[in-house]
């Protein structure tokens, strides 16, 4: 069984994210994901981009709900 790669290069990354190659680019340019350039080339740690990710993570709070019998309270004032 082959075992997975820890490093990958733009190639890779670009097919593990499901983005395109010059998407990464720009997002080398603008320091905004975790690179290691090693001569000409770029390189990626899969646990750090993976890490990259979560901390990326972007959630929505939840308005909160109001019940039922508490709307029906507010339209009639009490």
């Amino acid at each position: 069984m082959a075992e997975a790669k820890d490093v990958m290069s733009i190639k890779e990354l670009s097919e593990y994210l499901g983005i395109g190659k010059s998407k990464i680019y720009n997002l080398i340019r603008q320091n905004k994901i975790p690179a290691s350039k090693i001569g000409r080339q770029y390189r990626f740690s899969k646990d750090v981009i993976n890490n990259w990710l979560k901390e990326k993570i972007i959630t929505i709070p939840r308005a909160p709900q109001m019940g039922l019998f508490e709307k029906d309270k507010e339209q009639k004032g009490e």
